[in-house]
């Protein structure tokens, strides 16, 4: 099992404004919206986003209007071309985005600013994928070769990149010949041993599968906690934990269908 990385869900205390901050800022287009009780979901994505491109999914829960942002869950990060982030950062300044981390403060090689509930957005220099698609989603774990051993015994993921400094590091993971315009999993490692809250601003990952039962079931080969299986969602999709808790919604979705939801 080699599945893709479908979608990051993020968590928001008022749907409107985070859609309107999203569809202006970053140029993302409403793909697809599920009403459901008591809540709302809303996928959304560049116009022109790729096929193995992530989305990004807002989950609005009525009564949630305040959330926590805990630190076990870090950033994702979005896509400009080399040599147009200062020019970018800068028109999102202008359209009065908060700023977190400006591109100097970052050697000019990245930088962040934050959504309407505290979400960090990390600008990254990439000339692949569409302009604001994401890169990549970083989690923060506590022990780095269990979490780097969950991604590959777990899902089969390669190691394809790491970045260590003196205080932590930085590991990325993807399938195996995973399209360039595909999202990554950054697993951020510090050393000093320190343990993170989860927060429930924080959502989940989604990785899309060719089967979901035949993929589910070789995850509990593979010993994979069973934290919502796929007869307790209706065969829709199903849901694991990785060692930290994070949740990994497993989900077989068909690209050619009128909805990306699959009820």
């Amino acid at each position: 099992m080699e599945g893709t990385l479908d979608h990051t869900m993020l968590r928001v205390s008022d749907l409107e404004e985070s859609l309107d901050w999203y569809q202006t800022h970053l140029e993302y287009e409403e793909k697809d919206r599920h009403e459901g009780d008591g809540f709302t979901i809303v996928y959304l994505g560049p116009e022109d986003m790729h096929e193995d491109g992530a989305l990004l999914e807002l989950t609005h829960n009525e009564g949630a209007d305040d959330l926590e942002v805990g630190d076990a869950w870090g950033h994702i990060a979005v896509r400009v071309p080399d040599g147009e982030l200062e020019e970018h950062y800068e028109q999102l300044m202008d359209e009065g985005v908060e700023d977190y981390r400006d591109p100097e403060s970052c050697d000019y090689n990245y930088a962040f600013v934050t959504d309407p509930d505290g979400h960090e957005i990390e600008i990254v220099k990439r000339d692949v994928g569409a302009l604001w698609s994401i890169d990549h989603t970083m989690i923060r774990v506590e022990d780095a070769d269990e979490a780097i051993g969950f991604w590959t015994r777990k899902f089969g993921y390669d190691e394809v990149g790491r970045w260590e400094a003196d205080s932590f590091a930085n590991y990325f993971m993807e399938p195996t010949d995973a399209a360039e315009e595909a999202m990554s999993v950054e697993l951020t490692y510090n050393y000093d041993g320190r343990s993170y809250d989860m927060g429930d601003a924080w959502g989940h990952l989604c990785v899309r599968v060719d089967d979901l039962a035949d993929d589910w079931d070789q995850l509990m080969t593979r010993e994979a906690d069973d934290y919502r299986d796929p007869e307790s969602n209706d065969n829709m999709y199903a849901f694991t934990t990785d060692q930290d808790g994070h949740e990994i919604e497993l989900i077989e979705r068909d690209l050619e269908a009128d909805s990306l939801f699959p009820f």
